[in-house]
């Protein structure tokens, strides 16, 4: 799904090395060291960069097309369409929606502008060509919630898409880096309550797949900052990063744990189990620090590096302090 964050496989004959400059007309940031050794982009031939950016641009076109027929033809048609209309959703389900808003448009972006990187343009343009297009992206999906009766265009959300793909053309920008990755991880939710749990397979499905994607109370975001990055005199180990994760418990409705049927009549009221919020603090490990020659590898740990995994962590809540030995 992503590309290596300084660079992806190559197809052509290019001279590798561990230590690599950017680009020709970015003299001021020569001798940047590449997090994979995986070439330099700036020895392309015009004619490979053509041929590169023919093929990305048609990808981006062809799959992202594909992509959104199906979605509309898999979710949108089978609800009722409405004329264009925005819908106030920003108080729902502790933000935590907003949060995923962020990290979609952000990982969207990542890897998009790694595809551009491939293609060998100007540094810059693919910045914010390909850091961008994750904004692009989410902002297609809201078009059409405008457009669905029972949801509608949401400002909250369209700003947490411009902050996810900002945020990574702004560290590109700086940096020419990602020293704050954003990643997301998944626990399945089981109550020892029947009632919660029927509630909880009503929203978000019964299978792992849809609980994944619909269920709040087990997604965790975080900010996984890598240490070395910000202290390069130290000796601590390049891989090592310090996560920040925001979650939440107790959803069972959008703004309060209380359920309707079509007639308005009440069929789930839970005021007693509690809505809050949890932070988490963890160690995390950055995969795109870890060096190796293997192309495989490299590609593999890149497209994990969107993925927080499990690792001792410490959650504070209203309800206080809880340590975990290893945290999903």
């Amino acid at each position: 799904m992503l590309t290596a964050q300084n660079g992806v496989p190559l197809t052509d004959s290019v001279q590798f090395s561990v230590a690599d400059t950017v680009s020709n007309h970015d003299n001021h940031l020569s001798h940047i060291p590449t997090q994979w050794g995986l070439g330099r982009f700036d020895t392309l031939s015009p004619a490979v960069t053509r041929k590169r950016v023919w093929l990305v641009g048609s990808a981006n076109v062809v799959g992202y097309g594909t992509a959104m027929i199906g979605l509309y033809n898999a979710w949108y048609k089978n609800y009722p369409q409405t004329g264009f209309h925005t819908f106030n959703d920003f108080g729902e389900w502790k933000q935590v929606d907003k949060v995923g808003h962020f990290y979609s448009a952000y990982i969207e972006s990542r890897a998009s502008m790694e595809l551009w990187r491939w293609t060998g343009i100007d540094r810059k343009k693919r910045i914010w060509i390909g850091g961008m297009s994750g904004a692009f992206y989410q902002t297609v999906i809201e078009t059409l919630d405008g457009f669905s009766a029972g949801w509608g265009w949401s400002w909250g959300d369209f700003g947490a898409n411009i902050l996810g793909s900002g945020t990574l053309v702004a560290q590109e920008l700086a940096w020419n880096d990602q020293r704050i990755k954003f990643k997301f991880s998944f626990h399945r939710k089981s109550y020892a309550d029947p009632e919660l749990n029927a509630r909880s397979n009503s929203l978000f499905g019964k299978s792992s797949a849809e609980k994944l994607i619909k269920d709040y109370n087990g997604q965790t975001y975080w900010a996984s900052i890598n240490l070395k990055s910000f202290f390069p005199k130290s000796r601590l180990p390049e891989w090592l990063s310090l996560s920040v994760g925001y979650g939440a418990e107790g959803l069972f409705g959008a703004r309060e744990n209380l359920g309707k049927d079509d007639n308005g009549n009440i069929i789930f009221n839970r005021p007693d189990v509690a809505r809050y919020r949890q932070w988490y603090f963890a160690p995390d490990i950055d995969l795109s620090k870890i060096k190796t020659k293997s192309k495989a590898l490299n590609f593999l740990f890149t497209t994990l590096s969107a993925f927080k995994f499990p690792a001792p962590a410490i959650m504070f809540s209203k309800k206080g302090m809880k340590g975990y030995f290893l945290y999903f």
